[in-house]
């Protein structure tokens, strides 16, 4: 599929398409953004980053080897044929990371709702209150994408070597270090060298990705160069990584993110005071 955002219209005109299967990949954290709605779209299964996640790492939803993945999505139903729609409740905030997840598991045949579980009730589309419960086994097939993630070693060879850009998600504050990190531990600050475009300018009121390359652009982002998107736990930068994929762009995303990078003593930080 060429584009990873699909909107709400295109998407109510698939309900009844044999194998398209709906993910609600809801998530947020204490002091993140609140669900906007609540239900389901009939049919969605949910998928649960929280879950879904290498459970011998300290740090947050972090990406399962290739066979825990196969396992979780072969129990929740996803086969080799399936196509998945992914939303969540808040509009734009999760989901792009479950896409991301998927993508990065070699699977091509996913998309974004577009606005997410909001923008499907404002066109009227059908919610229930329960997700599904039920469904056969499936016969997913992992095929491990290396090249769209990457851990803190290779952020620490890009910085040395210039190879990428490091581009961040995180608010203005956060990344200036002039606001603390909501989680505790965490120094302040962001990696040398890092350029910063706050995922919500991305998005527009209702929660629509815009891809703009202009905010890019102004970011400080040249055309050319090859880029890993960091956020706070790997979340919001997959909402990066999905701009760019409209645009023709695979990013790498730093899937330890500021969870990892502002933990740790031994990672060089940079603030708008040095």
């Amino acid at each position: 599929m060429s584009d990873p955002l699909i909107s709400v219209e295109a998407a109510l005109g698939l309900q009844d398409e044999p194998g398209l299967v709906f993910l609600d990949a809801s998530w947020t954290f204490d002091g993140g953004p609140a669900f906007r709605c609540e239900g389901y779209i009939p049919g969605a299964r949910t998928f649960d980053i929280d879950t879904v996640k290498d459970a011998a790492s300290e740090l947050p939803h972090m990406l399962p080897s290739p066979a825990e993945f196969e396992r979780h999505a072969r129990a929740q139903g996803l086969s080799k044929d399936s196509r998945l729609i992914v939303y969540d409740r808040i509009g734009c905030f999760s989901a792009p990371r479950v896409w991301w997840m998927f993508r990065t598991m070699g699977f091509d045949a996913i998309q974004v709702l577009s606005g997410g579980l909001p923008a499907w009730i404002a066109a009227g589309g059908p919610v229930c209150d329960e997700p599904a419960a039920e469904w056969p086994t499936g016969d997913f097939t992992a095929d491990f994408q290396p090249h769209r993630v990457t851990d803190r070693m290779g952020v620490l060879k890009a910085i040395e070597t210039r190879s990428h850009a490091v581009l961040d998600a995180r608010p203005a504050a956060r990344f200036a270090g002039t606001q603390a990190e909501p989680r505790p531990g965490m120094r302040s600050g962001h990696m040398p060298g890092a350029l910063n475009l706050p995922f919500g300018q991305l998005l527009d009121e209702g929660g629509h990705p815009t891809g703009d390359p202009a905010a890019f652009e102004m970011a400080g982002l040249a055309a050319d160069t090859p880029v890993i998107t960091t956020c706070g736990s790997g979340v919001t930068a997959c909402i990066l990584a999905l701009a760019l994929e409209r645009q023709g762009r695979i990013a790498t995303v730093y899937d330890g993110s500021w969870s990892e990078w502002g933990r740790r003593t031994d990672t060089p930080i940079e603030t708008d005071e040095t």
